[in-house]
């Protein structure tokens, strides 16, 4: 297979996991903000921070791997099971919304005999004038696409703590977090065709907000059972 070819097919998949992917980014970088500084704020030891950074973002991340692959694939069998259950007067069924939607009784008429023997084809029809025209997602692509995102994003506040002392390191991580908060939310508001900074109002509050329940819990648990 040529380059070009594969560098074509990744950049469809890509386009197509677009919602996925910024998904799994805002999830990874908010579960594990959370969980690092609630960490950070009752242990000046990096090691406990890193060790319990990476478990809950590599569980983190293939727990959404399987919930993605899991959506996915539901709701393609759905799809399917629609398709295949088609009642007895598909075609006429067929007919009378395509007569709805403007097209001549003549020609709606003549489609709905064309696929009368086609069951896949009539069900593709009848599901595209219900607003289901778009093709069902590849479970499979969408999974992988998750759990890289979900990981790449989960690294980004966890590092810091790789490279500068713990002290600098809360400080860092907060700033890198908050940009890649900016960030995800300005993706979330292109994917979803709204309003770019109310989608990075939301983004970077949930962010916080995790922050702050992580850190919370961990004083209050830190506070109850010291020694």
């Amino acid at each position: 297979m040529k380059i070009g070819s594969i560098f074509q097919r990744l950049r469809h998949s890509f386009d197509n996991a677009a919602g996925t992917i910024v998904f799994g980014m805002e999830d990874g970088t908010v579960s594990i903000f959370g969980l690092i500084f609630g960490v950070a704020a009752t242990t000046n030891n990096a090691k406990t921070v890193l060790i319990a950074g990476a478990s809950g973002a590599a569980a983190a991340a293939v727990s959404m791997m399987a919930g993605a692959y899991l959506d996915i694939e539901t709701t393609r069998d759905e799809i399917d099971a629609t398709r295949s259950s088609l009642p007895t007067d598909s075609v006429m069924s067929l007919a009378d919304r395509l007569a709805a939607a403007g097209v001549s009784s003549e020609q709606s008429d003549a489609l709905a005999v064309a696929v009368a023997n086609n069951p896949n084809a009539m069900g593709g029809l009848l599901l595209a004038l219900d607003g289901a025209s778009k093709a069902p997602l590849n479970p499979l692509e969408q999974a992988l696409w998750m759990l890289f995102a979900d990981f790449l994003a989960a690294a980004v506040p966890i590092l810091p703590f790789v490279f500068v002392p713990i002290m600098q390191a809360r400080i860092v991580s907060g700033a890198v977090t908050v940009a890649l908060l900016i960030g995800l939310g300005v993706g979330r508001g292109r994917v979803g065709k709204r309003s770019t900074v109310r989608a990075v109002a939301e983004t970077v509050s949930i962010g916080i907000a995790a922050a702050l329940a992580g850190v919370a819990i961990s004083v209050l648990i830190d506070h109850w059972f010291v020694a």
